[in-house]
């Protein structure tokens, strides 16, 4: 019989973030502060760029036991990367019109003191995360809020969102699709269940916000590691 691996401490789990952080970003633990209390982690600290801060939280996310992150990072440009509110703007709306998949005519952005908030509607969620996605790196952004809206132009199909989900688990080799459930009320679709790994349920996640039609998302799932 194959043992069962001992479960993480919280002291494991913090070294492993710091090391995760020190591979994945090049950011050193003594930058940021990290504390772990029940698989809880909570990153404090300064960074220069909302992609880095971003970068950080995605890093910890994935470390093996880590339940959820609270981000409590600041974000302050320094140097060449601080921009002018007006200068932010501009470079957000090159960015938006350059990125061919996104309908940078359906989105408009107000910037505010280095926060970048965008608002408009898209028919797909896709369109709506490629969006964030084009201005996230841009100098001189200190956070992102994406209040654009979901307007689909065609129902929910539940059978293809369900075949997403069970394709999504099959690429992450997790073959249990069973434990998740998704139902519908309207353009919503709530999302179920339990996974082992962040990157379990952004693939779930990721595949029911593709599908058509769906113009939002309950997110009910917990993560169980293995034991």
């Amino acid at each position: 019989m194959i043992p069962t691996p001992a479960k993480k401490t919280d002291s494991d789990i913090q070294h492993d973030v710091a090391a995760e952080l020190a591979w994945d970003t090049g950011i050193a633990a003594t930058d940021i502060g990290i504390q772990v209390r029940h698989g809880v982690v909570t990153l404090t600290g300064t960074l220069d760029s909302w992609a880095k801060l971003r970068a950080v939280q995605d890093s910890a996310h994935r470390v093996s036991g880590v339940l959820d992150v609270a981000n409590e990072l600041v974000v302050r440009p320094t140097g060449s990367s601080a921009k002018t509110d007006s200068e932010i703007a501009e470079a957000v709306r090159h960015a938006l019109e350059w990125d061919v998949l996104v309908p940078d005519q359906q989105i408009a952005s107000t910037v505010s003191h280095g926060t970048v908030t965008l608002e408009g509607s898209v028919s797909r969620w896709q369109q709506r995360f490629d969006a964030e996605r084009a201005i996230e790196r841009l100098a001189g952004v200190k956070r992102v809020h994406n209040r654009i809206q979901i307007v689909p132009g065609e129902g929910v199909n539940m059978d293809r969102v369900r075949q997403a989900v069970d394709r999504a688990l099959e690429r992450h080799a997790a073959r249990e699709a069973q434990r998740i459930q998704v139902d519908a009320s309207g353009a919503t679709v709530n999302v179920s269940g339990i996974v082992h790994t962040f990157e379990e349920k952004e693939a779930v996640l990721g595949a029911v916000r593709g599908s058509r039609g769906v113009r939002d998302v309950g997110d009910h799932l917990r993560i169980e590691p293995h034991r």
